[in-house]
């Protein structure tokens, strides 16, 4: 009985985290219903710095091919994980000091991190086998 009762409070945690985490970086009173947050210069650091999951930061701008094309599955993935994964995303048109200080030169980029700090990336349009097994990798 304890085991299931762990497993519940580890599940709750998780669901209040996300929704704390959503609320205090996008403003929001609710989830956002794609599942990840939009990141900026200023909210960067301490979203990375606090999350106790692994993080995933998507980098990318409006006018890329490519991240058009990963958009969809970025979001497919974020609601798929959600509780296990913190997904956000950085628009690098508009937030140029994030990616210009990791080194950001080629988008779509993916940057995952674990507390606090990067622990991989992947660039380019990689389908949704290529993020979902590097996600999985870092489980």
């Amino acid at each position: 009985m304890s085991e299931s009762f762990d497993d519940e409070l580890e599940r709750i945690k998780a669901r209040k985290l996300s929704e704390i985490m959503t609320k205090k970086y996008t403003g929001g009173d609710k989830k956002m219903s794609h599942g990840y947050v939009e990141l900026n210069d200023q909210t960067f650091d301490s979203f990375v710095s606090n999350a106790d999951k692994l993080v995933v930061v998507d980098f990318w701008a409006s006018w890329c091919g490519p991240c058009m094309i990963m958009a969809p599955i970025f979001e497919q993935l974020a609601r798929k994980y959600e509780g296990k994964v913190l997904m956000a995303k950085v628009n690098v048109d508009e937030n140029p000091e994030v990616p210009q200080r990791l080194g950001i030169y080629g988008i779509p980029t993916f940057v995952f991190f674990k507390n606090g700090k990067e622990i991989g990336r992947l660039v380019g349009a990689v389908g949704a086998g290529g993020l979902e097994a590097e996600i999985k990798k870092y489980l």
